[in-house]
């Protein structure tokens, strides 16, 4: 006990200077919801599979969210993958890394890893740097590697500097030149598609949640019975 206590005052410091001055904006997250984690499914597999692979998720896992295998041919397999495949990406690993300085990760848990907040703020926090190769950097990723692939659909911001409490640099973003959506429909598109990532970080969650109910109520049953048992057995000593 006394070690663990020890790793974890050595940890703490560690994950208080990873997020220090970092806002997170919170996520709009409704596993429960199909529609969101339809759209969300379609956005992942349009712009970010391309180079992400989630190879611990099977396209056929998506029966889950309402999807027939029917649906799933018809508008989320584009190169002759099987709807029993798993989520891989025909990107080159090298080759990924000399175009952007690292390989692009798995992103089967990265919901579970990053968390919701920190991929809904990551994904609506590009800006324009022309110091990066890419041409993006990113609030919540400094000189990120990641090119933003969404830019089209938001736009383009432009970091602003702002003197916070106690002189610290507030980051601020304008929308400098706007995209094809408005910034409450990209706000939701990165709220469709973070809703995706979190089901697919754990699809049987909510299966998982609902046998739980199930499992505390027996036992509560049971323990009832397991009760009236014991005063019946014991009534002649007691």
């Amino acid at each position: 006990m006394k070690k663990l206590i020890l790793i974890l005052s050595f940890m703490l410091p560690v994950v208080a200077l990873a997020n220090e001055g970092l806002h997170l904006d919170h996520a709009p997250i409704d596993v429960a919801n199909t529609a969101s984690l339809q759209r969300g499914a379609k956005v992942f597999v349009n712009y970010c599979l391309t180079c992400h692979s989630a190879a611990s998720m099977r396209y056929n896992r998506l029966h889950d969210i309402g999807l027939s295998d029917d649906q799933i041919k018809a508008n989320l397999l584009f190169a002759g993958e099987k709807v029993g495949d798993t989520m891989t990406t025909a990107m080159n690993k090298k080759e990924a890394k000399v175009w952007l300085g690292a390989s692009p990760p798995d992103l089967s848990v990265i919901a579970r890893a990053r968390g919701a907040d920190w991929l809904y703020t990551y994904l609506r926090g590009f800006y324009r740097d022309d110091t990066r190769p890419t041409g993006w950097n990113n609030t919540a990723f400094d000189k990120v590697g990641m090119p933003h692939v969404l830019w089209q659909l938001q736009g383009e911001q432009h970091l602003n500097e702002q003197a916070g409490g106690e002189h610290e640099a507030i980051p601020v973003l304008t929308l400098a030149k706007p995209g094809t959506l408005s910034p409450a429909e990209y706000d939701l598109l990165v709220a469709d598609l973070v809703n995706y990532l979190v089901f697919m970080g754990e699809p049987a969650k909510p299966q998982r949640m609902q046998l739980g109910v199930f499992v505390l109520l027996f036992l509560t049953l049971f323990f009832v019975v397991a009760l009236c048992l014991k005063k019946e057995f014991w009534k002649d000593i007691h």
